[in-house]
């Protein structure tokens, strides 16, 4: 398939018992394969990433421990997806944690993007709707839909990440100050929008192409270009069209 380049102008464990569902916590795994532990004794990458976030969150709620509760968001969310949430409330109402815990995995997070940043060598240069699809692939298997923006300068080089909203991608709804405000303070080129279809469906829906022509048309007054807006799904990924 040819592509199409881009131009800028300027381990959830658990035990099954007859009638009884038993989530394994923390304190029921032998002392060498908790978290911490296994960081301390074989290093960070011997970790899974929920385990990496149970190792942050340290605790869990009194609904559920820390190693159900990092599972749970990490399904739900993402890792990259979570790496690119910038404010807590969000985080902590999406997944109904206290705001404290909600703080810290994004204060982690800021820390691992401003480091990342520095290393110009390992910032991802994205040109076609194809090194969107693998840039994104933690999207493939989200159960909620999430609209994700893509920040670029003019060499086409992400400079930032964030995701802009969770749910049913409307256009009623998503606001272009939203998409903008990140391109605006990062003093971002061009940015694309990204979004999942969990039902496997590449084609656009009627909101998908509005919200499309909504922030191109924003995007035309602050000279900021909406470069593309990529449909992802666990096959595949198609470009939304629009006038540009």
């Amino acid at each position: 398939m040819n592509q199409t380049y881009y131009a800028l102008k300027t381990n959830e464990m658990i035990l099954d018992n007859p009638g009884k569902r038993y989530v394994l916590k923390i304190r029921d795994l032998p002392q060498e394969d908790r978290p911490r532990e296994k960081l301390l004794k074989h290093g960070p990458a011997a970790l899974s990433v929920s385990e990496l976030l149970s190792v942050i969150l340290n605790t869990g709620t009194k609904k559920e421990g820390v190693a159900e509760l990092s599972a749970r968001i990490i399904k739900d969310y993402g890792g990259t997806s979570l790496m690119s949430q910038k404010n807590p409330a969000v985080l902590a109402d999406t997944f109904n944690i206290p705001v404290v815990k909600a703080a810290q995995i994004v204060a982690c997070s800021e820390l691992g993007r401003r480091f990342f940043q520095k290393n110009d060598l390992a910032v991802p240069v994205i040109r076609t709707a194809r090194e969107v699809f693998d840039y994104v692939r933690d999207m493939q298997s989200l159960g909620k839909e999430h609209l994700r923006g893509i920040y670029l300068n003019t060499h086409c080089k992400v400079i930032h990440d964030e995701v802009i909203s969770i749910g049913t991608v409307d256009a009623s709804i998503i606001h272009p100050r939203e998409v903008f405000k990140p391109a605006v303070e990062y003093s971002a080129a061009g940015l694309i929008l990204v979004h999942n279809h969990p039902s496997g469906d590449l084609r656009p829906s009627e909101n998908d192409v509005e919200i499309t022509e909504k922030i191109f048309q924003a995007g035309k007054l602050l000279g900021i270009d909406l470069i593309d807006h990529v449909i992802v799904t666990k096959n595949g990924f198609s470009s939304i069209p629009f006038r540009n």
